[in-house]
């Protein structure tokens, strides 16, 4: 006579068996999704749903209440980084970042992502997210990090990182990647809000009137009403070209 625990266990290994079935047929690679069109519309129409369960249904559901489907739910639930495209000045790799702007299920989520690839000596140029903490992975190749805190602890830390080693890169902290290889790298980055910000230091920094610029840097003699707008044109757009030391090794100089 069989026990309890043998026919559960039979019972067991045959729903196994049965779902593990699918697993030996070839699996296509998902078809390419793209951004969505009008996005930022959409997710201003979602600020004014009471609930969460609203916002929901009025982003995923049809007139008549029925969920979306096929690529019209899927073009609202995939973000597909594959869409990343070099940005014009760029000359260090690429970087999409999915915001509520161009991903409107993320509106009220506190949630954001990205994906970049930097290329050989690439370099993440100085920048802030005013709204966000962020966490950064490496899954492919090695980058230097670091970042810069607020007066008080002001002293740059810096990291190596390797294949699958993750960093934090607090609020509105100072911070870059550079690849010091000569071989692409790739990392994922989760930020804390669907719309953390960006502003590049640099670019930002020269936006300022001349002589405000002049007296913050201290060279009046070098920068200058003069030649202030030859420096504004020399500014690096996200992903910039690193170092001279790496450039030349890799043999990417001008």
């Amino acid at each position: 006579m069989l026990s309890i625990t043998s026919i559960v266990i039979t019972a067991l290994a045959s729903i196994v068996s049965v779902q593990a079935l699918p697993a030996s047929r070839a699996v296509s690679q998902p078809p390419p999704v793209p951004l969505v069109s009008g996005a930022a519309g959409i997710a201003s129409g979602l600020i004014t749903q009471p609930s969460v369960v609203d916002r929901f249904k009025k982003l995923l559901t049809d007139s008549s209440g029925n969920l979306l489907t096929g690529d019209a739910l899927r073009q609202l639930t995939v973000f597909d980084f594959n869409n990343q495209k070099v940005a014009d000045g760029a000359k260090g790799g690429s970087i999409l970042l999915a915001t509520v702007d161009n991903f409107p299920i993320l509106q009220g989520l506190g949630i954001s992502a990205a994906i970049s690839l930097v290329g050989p000596c690439g370099l993440n140029i100085p920048h802030i997210h005013p709204r966000a903490n962020e966490f950064l992975t490496v899954v492919d190749g090695i980058l230097n990090t670091g970042f810069v805190q607020e007066n008080g602890f002001n002293t740059e830390v810096e990291t190596q990182l390797g294949k699958y080693q993750g960093t934090v890169f607090p609020q509105g902290s100072i911070h870059y990647q550079q690849n010091p290889t000569c071989d692409p790298a790739v990392f994922v980055a989760a930020l804390e809000s669907e719309d953390p910000g960006r502003s590049d230091i640099a670019t930002s920094f020269f936006k300022l009137p001349s002589d405000v610029i002049d007296a913050a840097l201290g060279f009046p003699h070098t920068i200058g009403a003069g030649n202030i707008d030859d420096w504004r044109a020399h500014l690096p757009v996200n992903l910039a070209a690193g170092v001279d030391s790496c450039l030349k090794a890799c043999g990417l100089s001008e």
